[in-house]
């Protein structure tokens, strides 16, 4: 009878972390990221305004109402701060591509003479 290896099972935490890095790291990803975090955001802004009054009357339900903004503003945060860092990683990109167009154009004047 042959014995088979264990099945390897899926540990959450390495894989968030595998996973967080690729998000951060990708610049698609990062921004589509950002624009479903806004819009699920806005989703549920709308839907706790107008649609769910009853369900999240914060006399009745304090909870439910307490964390349900608690999310939207998470959920927000999250796409704001992701929005920071994106600002953050187009200006280091934009200060490398200046100091390699300077690079260039000093050896252009330094090759004319």
């Amino acid at each position: 009878m042959e014995t088979r290896p264990p099945e390897k099972r899926l540990e959450v935490a390495p894989f968030a972390v595998h996973a967080t890095r690729g998000v951060l790291r990708d610049p698609k990803a990062r921004r589509k990221t950002m624009a479903l975090l806004l819009a699920g955001s806005l989703v549920l802004i709308a839907l706790g305004l107008f649609g769910a009054r009853t369900w999240l009357e914060p006399h009745e339900h304090p909870a439910r109402f307490i964390l349900f903004w608690f999310a939207c503003g998470w959920i927000t945060v999250t796409a704001l701060l992701l929005a920071l860092l994106d600002l953050l990683f187009l200006r280091a990109e934009a200060r490398r591509a200046r100091r390699a167009l300077r690079e260039e154009a000093a050896t252009d004047i330094k090759s004319r003479d």
